[in-house]
């Protein structure tokens, strides 16, 4: 049973339970709730939660464990053969890949369960059957690893049926404790309350553990690849030549000034339109004016990025290159930086005209009225008390503007096309760290490869990066917040 009928069943168990919670809990008092300590809807509450939250803590127990359980005993089949570091982590990524297609091929009735307990290594259509349905394995499969995938297989199916088993068992016995606690007396209100207390705490720290979790990821895998690949090359190189088959030279740097460079032209962009916009709308607009002009802005946020992606490469790019990048010498290629700088700052706009709009709007009124009192014009007033006022919130706006321009990958994709160079000419292609993770994560690669865990390396060192962003605004706006609260 897989994990959705698991606990679509649990969920049902939980509504039979509180069904018969509450039948329970009036006919202890013969229908009379008024004796009842807590409303009977409370009590088929605390049967519904007794039912539930065991098993489903047993489920996200033994998810978590499972694999790591049955990662240790495949392992050591692999490791009898002699192999050991990163080879015997190559082979294990082969032991998942082909356990994984064995069991297609049996849920396809391609071999019987008989056929796959008589397998050798020797078969030799072993490896052409897997290839048909996509698993693509090496040469030879050596038969420590056809015997670790299968062992995988059938620990796999076992803790399946060992799982649902026990996962219903818990939400069996949950139910029948929590119904033999009712009675007049029971204060099921209190339980009720408890766990909605527990479900508002998790919820908040939802944020919380889901950063831990993402660092922690990134951090264990980046450890890996350094394991793997010198750290010195990867923060010192210049040269970024990934090559799946040995040989490569994975430097940082292009990336990182990629990133940079068209972000800089993006916010270039997006920045002063943005914000001569929002002072536009708060400030001399008319309300019949704003009411039109603020949503129509506001659409481009919505607008999905592929869409701006085929803008890029149909129409802004071939532009660029014919009347600024070929007439100037600087180049030929319709992909470039100042494609995708141009039409990445486009997509911004919204970004920072909304919120700077907002937070201007909400700068108290009395400094206005002092600022003409005192003689200012309205420019003058905005430039000399409104917007000093509202920099803490533009300086957020443009933040987010720049974790969105760091973070975007398709218009990167089509617009600024996928080379990882060095160079000031804004008329040539280059790409981002964010377009080189999904690439080096895709295709047919081997995850314990430093081609692959590099990704993670570069996921990390751009989360690091946007840190220091979140550090230096956070610092701003904390400065400018105390000279006028």
């Amino acid at each position: 049973m897989n994990i959705g009928l698991i606990l679509l069943f649990v969920i049902g168990l939980g509504a039979i339970g509180y069904v018969l919670g509450r039948r329970r809990a009036l006919a202890s008092v013969s229908g009379d709730p008024r004796k009842l300590h807590s409303l009977p809807s409370q009590y088929g509450q605390s049967v519904f939660l007794y039912t539930l939250v065991p098993a489903l803590l047993l489920l996200v127990v033994w998810l978590v464990a499972e694999p790591r359980l049955i990662d240790s005993q495949v392992r050591g089949i692999v490791a009898e053969s002699g192999t050991s570091g990163a080879e015997l982590d190559l082979k294990m990524a082969d032991v998942g890949r082909i356990s994984q297609g064995l069991g297609e091929l049996i849920s396809s009735s391609a071999i019987t369960e008989e056929q796959l307990a008589n397998m050798r290594a020797d078969v030799d259509d072993v490896r052409g059957r897997l290839a048909e349905i996509g698993v693509a394995v090496g040469a030879d499969i050596e038969p420590a690893v056809l015997e670790a995938a299968k062992r995988s297989r059938d620990l796999s199916g076992s803790s399946a049926l060992l799982r649902s088993l026990l996962v219903i068992a818990a939400a069996l016995a949950g139910m029948a404790f929590a119904l033999r606690r009712i009675t007049p007396e029971f204060r099921a209100r209190n339980v009720s309350e408890a766990v909605v207390k527990a479900l508002l705490m998790g919820s908040s720290l939802v944020a919380i553990l889901t950063t831990v979790g993402i660092v922690l990821s990134l951090v264990f895998e980046t450890v890996h690849f350094f394991q793997l690949y010198a750290a010195k090359d990867f923060f010192l190189s210049l040269t970024w030549n990934p090559q799946f088959r040995g040989g490569s030279d994975l430097g940082l740097w292009p990336l990182i000034w990629g990133t940079l460079y068209i972000s800089f032209i993006a916010l270039l962009v997006a920045v002063p339109i943005g914000l001569l916009a929002a002072i536009y709308l708060a400030e001399y607009a008319s309300k019949r004016v704003r009411s039109i002009a603020k949503p129509l802005i506001e659409i481009l946020a919505g607008i999905p990025t592929i869409v701006y992606g085929l803008f890029a490469l149909i129409t802004v790019g071939p532009m660029l290159r014919d009347y600024f990048a070929q007439p100037l010498g600087l180049g030929n290629s319709s992909s470039s930086v100042m494609t995708a700088g141009l039409v990445m700052g486009i997509m911004l706009i919204p970004f920072v005209s909304s919120l700077s709009d907002d937070i201007i709007n909400s700068v108290p009124q009395s400094l206005r009225d002092g600022s003409y009192g005192l003689g200012a014009t309205k420019s003058e007033s905005i430039k000399q008390v409104i917007l000093p006022a509202a920099l803490p919130g533009v300086v957020g706006a443009v933040l987010l503007a720049a974790s969105r321009a760091i973070g975007e990958t398709m218009i990167v994709v089509m617009g600024a096309g996928a080379s990882a160079k060095l160079s000031l000419n804004p008329f040539e292609a280059m790409t981002t760290v964010t377009v080189k993770i999904v690439s080096q994560l895709t295709g047919d690669t081997e995850f314990a490869s430093p081609e692959t865990l590099v990704a993670f390396a570069l996921g990390l060192t751009l989360f690091v990066f946007t840190l220091g962003l979140n550090v230096l605004a956070l610092y701003i706006v904390r400065k400018y917040r105390e000279q006028y609260e």
